[in-house]
């Protein structure tokens, strides 16, 4: 081998150890990145769809056709939704069961409890307005109708004005503030399409109306 060669071997094996290495390292870190994003990929995949059969089973027990649940089985595959997929909308969609089951059964304090916990910390907007709007009920039910209200009060997302409003509304009149109500009515009436507007809304606005009349 000429000394030529011999420098060129030097040479590659000099930027060999100054870059071979970094690049193994960078390449590894590369794989494992991967193989990291595909592993977590499908572990949520795996989490859902036991999540997802968790739920189904909590459905077949709570909308049955007689319409008596099975409050023992619903709260234990509740409980075992909240405790193995906690802040998942499957968990908070089990809270929003149980608190159902539980207004069928009377309990409202546990039922108030079930939706105050998806209030404080919902997966998404929708389930907090929903765990919203029916705490007010239950509060309501539970001659709390001034809180019920308070929990109402401020703006709802566009797609929620129609129901909060109405459901101000039968807050209101519940508590005989009948201007009020019509307000609120009006707002919620005001929120939907024409043909969205008839119905049970217009008649609790027509009944007002005829009130004052």
């Amino acid at each position: 081998m000429s000394r030529t060669e011999d420098e060129e071997l030097a040479v590659i094996r000099d930027w060999w150890q100054r870059n071979g290495k970094p690049l193994l390292t960078g390449s590894a870190l590369a794989l494992v990145v991967v193989f990291g994003w595909q592993a977590w990929q499908k572990h949520q995949v795996t989490e859902a769809q036991g999540a997802s059969v968790l739920y189904q089973q909590l459905l077949e027990n709570s909308l049955v056709a007689d319409g008596q649940a099975d409050v023992g089985k619903v709260a234990e595959l509740a409980g075992k939704l909240k405790a193995d997929y906690a802040g998942s909308h499957y968990a908070q969609y089990a809270s929003l069961l149980l608190a159902k089951v539980a207004v069928e059964a009377g309990k409202l304090d546990d039922a108030r409890a079930e939706l105050q916990a998806v209030l404080d910390k919902p997966a998404d907007a929708t389930l907090g307005e929903l765990a919203r709007q029916r705490l007010a009920r239950v509060l309501a039910a539970q001659d709390k109708t001034e809180e019920a209200l308070k929990l109402l009060a401020g703006d709802a997302d566009q797609a929620f004005v129609a129901a909060r409003e109405e459901l101000k509304g039968d807050l209101l009149v519940k508590l005989e503030r009948s201007d009020e109500a019509l307000q609120a009515y009006e707002k919620a009436k005001a929120a939907l399409t024409a043909e969205a507007a008839v119905g049970g809304l217009q008649i609790k606005i027509d009944d007002l109306a005829k009130g004052d009349a």
